[in-house]
């Protein structure tokens, strides 16, 4: 059977912009799992990446052996029944939890890089996510397809421009003095796993539909590896960034810094990751809540948002260093399970 190359692309482009949120376009998710840990970092993305490429493309071809259309019955799966219903629980607190960071993000967009104020950034991102909540979630991927390439673009871009500075290689090569050093073990397992996890909500509906498993196999192949070259891309240009933990916005500081006649198209992709990411955090979670409640969609969209609008007041860089280093650690269960699961085992979740 030939792949539909067209379908796996389209497979990559969304298991892209699904993994490429607020905290991997800024920058400051990536310092805080690799490039604040220098050589050590770059080779834990490789690492990264490998997972990236091996799990995400087993989990989706998984999904589509087993037929399943949510994350909740791939978790079952997985983990049995029980152990399936509290991880689903912890997908839900996990999803509202990155929501939240994602508001924090826009508002820090805002605040570090516009002078605005952080909640006119909050309260934008809210307004116009419900009005593409009521209108409908097809924008969203045409969003992605112009959004991603955009930022893949601009990570050469500005990966090319720090290869030019002086003490390049230097700077790549260095190992920095870190206290927590031991996370930098930890951090590629981790950082995937915690991307896997919350991917799921998004690429397992999506495998549903394409079925093919070859073309599913090489969209996370493709999907995998595009994500290893922005994430090598980012770091090889954060490792020329003095202080780089201070910033919530490094990249935004970096492309001020070396590229200022194109800061603000790339402010305007780094909101538009953001944006599109509390849109799909926020469809995950009100498609779970929606299995057990019974109230209309737009009321639990209010719900959602309200509460993830009061953990958005935390500062965005003290949320993300806490909250994706432990959801990260959870999510390695789900993909040590991933790992362990023979592809050709088959079972009747009915």
């Amino acid at each position: 059977m030939k792949t539909n190359w067209g379908a796996a692309c389209q497979i990559a482009a969304v298991y892209v912009g699904t993994v490429v949120g607020a905290g991997f376009a800024t920058g400051r998710e990536i310092v805080e799992f690799f490039s604040r840990f220098g050589f050590i970092g770059f080779i834990s993305i490789l690492m990264s990446g490998y997972i990236f490429i091996f799990l995400g493309s087993k989990g989706m071809r998984i999904a589509a052996r087993i037929q399943a259309t949510s994350y909740q019955e791939l978790n079952e799966y997985l983990f049995g029944r029980f152990f399936g219903l509290i991880i689903n629980v912890l997908m839900l607190l996990m999803l509202l939890g990155v929501c939240a960071v994602m508001l924090a993000g826009a508002g820090a967009v805002f605040e570090e890089q516009l002078g605005l104020t952080k909640s006119l950034g909050i309260f934008l991102t809210i307004g116009l996510s419900i009005i593409v909540m009521i209108v409908g979630i097809k924008g969203l991927f045409a969003v992605n397809t112009f959004v991603v390439p955009m930022m893949i673009t601009f990570s050469f871009f500005l990966m090319i421009l720090s290869m030019k500075l002086p003490n390049f290689m230097e700077q790549l090569l260095y190992i920095p003095f870190a206290e927590d050093g031991w996370k930098a073990v930890v951090a590629p397992f981790s950082y995937a796993a915690l991307n896997l996890t919350l991917a799921q909500a998004v690429l397992v509906p999506v495998a549903a539909e394409i079925k093919d498993d070859r073309t599913i196999k090489w969209g996370g192949i493709l999907g995998g590896a595009a994500l290893t070259i922005i994430l090598i891309s980012s770091h090889m240009t954060l490792v020329m960034l003095p202080n780089l933990e201070s910033y919530d916005i490094p990249m935004g500081v970096i492309m001020k810094t070396v590229a200022s006649s194109f800061f603000w198209i790339y402010v305007l992709i780094i909101y538009g990751e953001i944006f599109t990411s509390v849109i799909g955090n926020v469809f995950g979670v009100e498609r779970q809540v929606r299995k057990y409640i019974s109230i209309p969609s737009i009321v639990i969209v209010t719900i959602i948002f309200v509460i993830c609008y009061f953990i958005s007041f935390i500062n965005y860089g003290t949320l993300l260093s806490y909250l994706y280093p432990l959801f990260g650690y959870i999510s390695i269960i789900f993909i040590v399970l991933l790992w362990m699961k023979p592809f050709e085992e088959k079972r009747d979740l009915k």
